[in-house]
């Protein structure tokens, strides 16, 4: 008897000229987690929660636009390269977010809106209570490349290998049939580190702010090895995917901004708790 982890057969729910990519939906739900947590933490810290919502009605479309323009910039060459489709770079439901764009341009948009409107809150405590939810949400959506049957990492015997269908295999990877789920080790690594940030006591003591530094800090240790993994086309520098460049860099910034000496440990005086 085999063991392993079949690739689901289908990617998408017909409903008459209705169409619900898996993908798509893991994206949602993955959303409205996120939210749920986020304005109970909120709530917690003396904020009102429904500025949860107000800000994801701008937050979220600009976390979704700015992770796909990273994925085509950082992967030109399967929309504009030889025999690439341009019009397929706004086919966000076939997978495809870099979680990089998505940071980057949702946290930007979520601090001009929340600073514009003037909240219950310091945006540092505001993204404390979100950061947890931030990385239970990245764990939900990578079931969306299981389901797309993508993004896996090197072939493995181990009883957990992902079984990855021929007509997925990268080329020169056609005989071999099991993969390191890479999708699975991620969704793991978010869900702990969603436990641990929220629960960890040395951060109740730290500014507003930390929790969620502390978020891309344990974010890029764990995609630094899980992207060493993968097998999919991605651009190298001196031998190591780009987006292991990017996790090195964002984890060596954000530590050393948690260790920075010269900054105050001590809570913002209008949050109930920062941890």
């Amino acid at each position: 008897m085999k063991n392993f982890i079949p690739t689901p057969a289908v990617s998408k729910l017909e409903l008459g000229f209705f169409t619900i990519h898996y993908y798509a939906l893991c994206i949602l739900l993955g959303i409205l987690a996120a939210i749920i947590i986020g304005r109970v933490r909120y709530q917690d810290r003396g904020g009102n929660p429904s500025e949860i919502g107000d800000v994801a009605v701008f937050a979220i479309p600009a976390g979704i636009i700015g992770g796909r323009i990273y994925h085509v910039i950082t992967s030109p060459d399967k929309y504009f390269g030889s025999g690439g489709v341009p019009l397929d770079a706004f086919k966000i439901w076939e997978g495809g977010l870099g979680i990089w764009g998505a940071v980057a341009l949702g946290t930007l948009t979520a601090y001009l809106v929340f600073k514009r409107s003037g909240k219950s809150q310091s945006f540092g405590v505001f993204a404390d209570a979100l950061a947890p939810g931030l990385l239970v949400a990245q764990g939900i959506g990578r079931f969306g490349n299981w389901f797309n049957g993508e993004l896996f990492g090197k072939p493995t015997t181990l009883p957990w290998g992902l079984e990855i269908p021929l007509i997925n295999r990268p080329f020169g990877f056609e005989n071999f049939t099991t993969f390191q789920p890479t999708f699975l080790y991620e969704a793991l690594w978010c869900f702990v580190g969603a436990a641990l940030i929220s629960s960890a006591k040395v951060l109740r003591s730290r500014a507003a702010g930390d929790v969620f530094i502390s978020y891309i800090t344990f974010y890029c240790f764990g995609r630094i090895w899980i992207e060493s993994l993968r097998i999919d086309t991605a651009h190298q520098i001196f031998g190591l995917r780009l987006n292991v460049w990017v996790s090195a860099v964002g984890f060596v910034i954000s530590t050393a901004y948690l260790a920075w000496p010269g900054r105050s440990n001590e809570p913002t005086s209008n949050a109930k708790e920062v941890g």
